[in-house]
C-alpha cells in the first residue's frame, strides 16, 4: 500500500486544557471548518473531564473523538482511572497511549503501555502509540535502538488484524513544546526506519496500512513539508491544537497533500 492509499490523519492532543465548555466552543469552530471533509481523518483529543460534551458537540460531523489515556483492566479498585468500556460508551473511537509526558511524569514502561494497547485493540480502540528518543539519547546516537525497543515491546501481541487500526505517533522528546522540530528529512529517517520494523512484525501489506503520525511540534508552518515525507501520515499535534485556526491549517496542509 503506498502512502497515497493511507489516508492522512491529524489528531489533536489538548493535554490538560480546556474546562468542557471551553472544549466545546472550540471544537464547534473545528467542525465549522473541517466536519463536513472527509479526505483528511481528524480526531480531537480533549481531557477525560471534556469527553461527554465534546461527543455531542460533535455528533452528525466526521471528526472522531480520542482520548488520552487508558487503563488496562476492566474494572476494579483503580482510583483515578479510566477503562477502555468506559470511553467506549462516551463514542470515542482513538486513545492515545505511551504519551512521553506519561513515560516521563507517571513512570510508565513499555510493558504497561502494552498491556494498554491491548486492551484498546480489545475494545475496539484505535490506539495512537508514541515512540521517540530523549535529548541525551539522540546526542548519544541511540535513536533507532529507542524507538526499536519501544515498538517491539509497545506492540508485543499486536496481530496483523489489528493492523489497520493501529497508529504509530513517533514524538522526539526533544521535540515537544520545546520549539524545537526535527527536520522532514530528520523526522522521515525515523518513521523510515519504523516503517522498516512494521514490515518486519506484521509483514509489508499489514503492515503499509499503519500510519505514522508525527508527533514533535507540528504547526501551520512547517506541517507542509513534514507531511510531503513518505513516512509521514499525518500528525499529533499538541500547542497548535488548541487554538481551531492553527490546527485547521494543518488538516488543510494534509489536504493539499492528497493528489
Amino acid at each position: 500500500m503506498a502512502k497515497s492509499q493511507r489516508k492522512f490523519l491529524i489528531a489533536g492532543n489538548w493535554k490538560m486544557n480546556k474546562t468542557a465548555a471551553e472544549a466545546v466552543d472550540l471544537v464547534k469552530q473545528i467542525v465549522a471548518e473541517v466536519g463536513k471533509r472527509t479526505e483528511v481523518g481528524v480526531v480531537v483529543c480533549p481531557p477525560f473531564t471534556s469527553l461527554e460534551s465534546v461527543a455531542g458537540a460533535l455528533e452528525g460531523s466526521t471528526v472522531r473523538l480520542g482520548a488520552q489515556n487508558l487503563y488496562p483492566e476492566p474494572s476494579g479498585a483503580f482510583t483515578g482511572e479510566v477503562s477502555a468500556a468506559m470511553l467506549r460508551t462516551l463514542f470515542v473511537q482513538y486513545v492515545i497511549l505511551g504519551h512521553s509526558e506519561r513515560r516521563q511524569y507517571f513512570a510508565e514502561t513499555d510493558i504497561f503501555i502494552n498491556k494498554k494497547v491491548l486492551a484498546a485493540l480489545e475494545a475496539n480502540l484505535s490506539p495512537i502509540v508514541c515512540v521517540g528518543e530523549t535529548l541525551p539519547e539522540r546526542e548519544g546516537g541511540q535513536t533507532l535502538e529507542v524507538v526499536q525497543r519501544q515498538i517491539e515491546i509497545c506492540l508485543k501481541g499486536v496481530t496483523n488484524a489489528h493492523t489497520e487500526r493501529l497508529v504509530i505517533a513517533y514524538e522526539p522528546v526533544w521535540a515537544i513544546g520545546t520549539g524545537k522540530t526535527a527536520t522532514p528529512a530528520m523526522a522521515q529517517e525515523v518513521q523510515g526506519a519504523i516503517r522498516l520494523l512494521l514490515n518486519g512484525q506484521f509483514g509489508v501489506a499489514a503492515a503499509a496500512k499503519v500510519r505514522i503520525l508525527y508527533g514533535g511540534s507540528m504547526k501551520p508552518d512547517n506541517a507542509e513539508s513534514l507531511l510531503a515525507e513518505p513516512d509521514i501520515d499525518g500528525g499529533l499535534i499538541g500547542g497548535a491544537s488548541l487554538e481551531a485556526k492553527s490546527f485547521v491549517k494543518i488538516v488543510h496542509a494534509a489536504e493539499k497533500q492528497i493528489k
